[in-house]
């Protein structure tokens, strides 16, 4: 008999390491595939949860606020690009160039999972904000990858003209901060193993094991 997890992802969807942690992941379930049952949940973070509409330049906004030099962020973004590439996932720097709100990302996130389509609305969000450059702040294109994730437009252009599920995103929001979530991947396993950062392959498939040896 498989042993039953509950992955709780904590994440942004313009974290560059959390697409790779998400990638890494997936690719660590197929490998325990028939060992365990997994049910993951994709839980809200905002990295930038102040930003200006319209966004801001990426170059500038790494500058200010971690002092990142142009050369640092370069050699950054050929590391992100690496590891992305090795994990199938497809980051192109020259189109991905600002950065966005993504309050009204998380709260069709929230629907989703409701709906039962959460994973394809995400895997959809990184692809449109990582490889195709597009603003995932912008509710035409909410909707749109709403729409491509299998989810209905209206309904998702309905929750973005107004506020719903959004005390239940900064609820969420609250409850991993309090617990000392800040900073993201956030990979939380049966609500009490936690994994940081955007592991390699092997690192979650050995936590995933021990995991499911320990709560047996």
């Amino acid at each position: 008999m498989s042993t039953h997890l509950k992955i709780d992802f904590v994440s942004d969807v313009s974290c560059p390491w959390c697409a790779i942690g998400l990638a890494s992941l997936e690719k660590a379930l197929t490998k325990v595939s028939g060992e365990m049952d997994v049910e993951m949940h994709f839980q809200p973070f905002e990295l930038n949860p102040h930003m200006e509409q319209g966004g801001e330049n990426i170059i500038e906004h790494l500058a200010g606020k971690y002092g990142t030099t142009p050369a640092q962020i370069e050699q950054s973004q050929d590391m992100i690009k690496e590891r992305g590439a090795a994990l199938g996932f497809t980051f192109d720097m020259q189109k991905r160039t600002r950065v966005y709100n993504t309050f009204d990302a998380h709260r069709l996130l929230h629907w989703a999972d409701l709906e039962g389509k959460q994973r394809a609305l995400k895997h959809a969000l990184f692809m449109a904000y990582f490889t195709e450059g597009r603003d995932p702040s912008d509710h035409e294109v909410l909707v749109d990858v709403a729409q491509q994730a299998g989810l209905d437009a209206e309904r998702a252009r309905s929750i973005l003209s107004s506020d719903e599920y959004a005390k239940d995103v900064r609820d969420r929001e609250r409850f991993y901060s309090d617990r000392g979530i800040h900073a993201v991947p956030a990979v939380i396993i049966n609500e009490r193993h936690l994994i940081q950062g955007g592991q390699p392959v092997e690192i979650f498939e050995q936590a995933l094991r021990q995991v499911a040896r320990a709560d047996r």
